[in-house]
């Protein structure tokens, strides 16, 4: 019943978004749903503040957090995930397109066949061409670059595959910004003790060789309570789908304990500013946590998260790779997880400082940059 309910309010989200008149859907933002809300956040806010377009806000997700946002240049549609999304796509009449969402044209979400001028916004610091599936941006007309690593694997792309070039937009990391901004009302006190009792966030990316999925987050988990630290599990939305009987099996044996903590929405970031140190493996939030928050992360070190297994052929170093034992420390997986921690704590605030303003563009103005390319399209 609830399928068929959805399915109905889509439709009416779909035949809404579709008769109206053009000039009031200049901007089109697109979210899968409230995890990519984080991302869009600043810039719709900003787009709404600073430009006098209108703006329209699609989503397949009911709980999406934008579909509540109100504004007098603001309209705001619920559209589903299946069919009904596909036939809005294809027939969607607006000027420019806002998206966070890879793949654009390669499987069901294809460009429209009207002039829309796509552009796609960073939901993770990663590099672009390891991790994400080989053609993942070529249907993209800008690209909005995070940092200059971004720039790099965008052109090193296009000479290697004879794609016309983009227009590439260094506009830095939004929900960085958000982070940063939201870390000043959680002041940090320096321990005498740095050694003492710390609260650990677990946040690891997804895959069969996952942290998680391969059954080493269960004894990890264990080890840092057995050792007298608080545990904060925050798996990928992707993890719950797929290796959901992992993380119950964790969550039942230490739901009972003041000392573990379960999180089942990466969308929030109230964990992020409470943790002293994360454990993650492939995921980009490692970078978020290490480049916003000066906090220093420890890595497992299992099989890379390779999605384009061309990516060797751009010669260029994945930032996920190359900047691990700058911001962290890479475990094994055997050594004493008390003695990682200890090698973690070592890691500078202001080295971390120093290292988020060299590998990312515009911190606490990506907005701005946003909105003066917008002039531009």
């Amino acid at each position: 019943m609830n399928n068929i309910r959805q399915g109905l309010k889509a439709i009416s989200g779909a035949i809404g978004f579709n008769c109206l008149p053009k000039d009031q859907c200049q901007i089109t933002f697109y979210s899968e749903g409230k995890n990519d809300w984080p991302h869009l956040h600043n810039l719709l806010v900003a787009t709404l503040e600073r430009t006098d377009k209108s703006v329209c806000y699609l989503s397949s997700s009911l709980d999406d957090p934008g579909l509540m946002v109100e504004h007098p240049q603001l309209k705001t549609f619920f559209i589903g995930m299946g069919f009904v999304r596909d036939y809005v796509f294809q027939a969607i009449e607006t000027h420019i397109m806002v998206m966070t969402m890879p793949d654009l044209n390669n499987f069901q979400v294809k460009r429209s066949r009207n002039p829309v001028h796509y552009v796609y916004v960073p939901h993770s610091l990663v590099s672009l061409h390891m991790i994400y599936r080989h053609g993942d941006f070529d249907h993209y007309d800008t690209i909005c670059c995070a940092g200059p690593h971004h720039v790099r694997e965008i052109r090193a792309i296009e000479k290697k595959y004879h794609l016309p070039e983009k227009n590439l937009v260094e506009l830095g990391y939004p929900r960085l910004d958000s982070l940063i901004e939201q870390a000043k009302k959680y002041p940090q006190s320096e321990s005498e003790n740095k050694y003492q009792q710390k609260k650990i966030l677990i946040a690891p990316s997804w895959g069969p060789k996952g942290l998680i999925e391969s059954g080493l987050g269960h004894r990890l988990v264990n080890e840092l309570i057995e050792i007298d630290h608080e545990v904060i599990l925050r798996p990928h939305p992707q993890t719950m789908k797929f290796a959901s009987n992992q993380v119950k099996k964790i969550v039942h044996l230490h739901k009972e304990n003041p000392r573990f903590t379960f999180e089942n929405c990466v969308a929030g970031q109230e964990s992020l500013h409470q943790s002293d140190i994360m454990v993650s493996d492939w995921s980009g939030a490692a970078l978020e946590f290490a480049f916003a928050l000066n906090k220093p992360v420890i890595f497992c070190d299992i099989s890379q998260k390779v999605n384009n297994p061309h990516y060797q052929d751009m010669n260029l170093e994945p930032l996920e790779v190359s900047i691990r034992q700058m911001i962290g420390v890479i475990w094994d997986g055997q050594s004493l997880i008390a003695e990682i921690i200890e090698l973690c704590e070592q890691k500078s605030k202001n080295d971390l400082l120093e290292l988020s303003h060299q590998y990312v563009f515009n911190q606490g103005h990506a907005d701005e940059v946003f909105t003066q390319f917008l002039r531009t399209v």
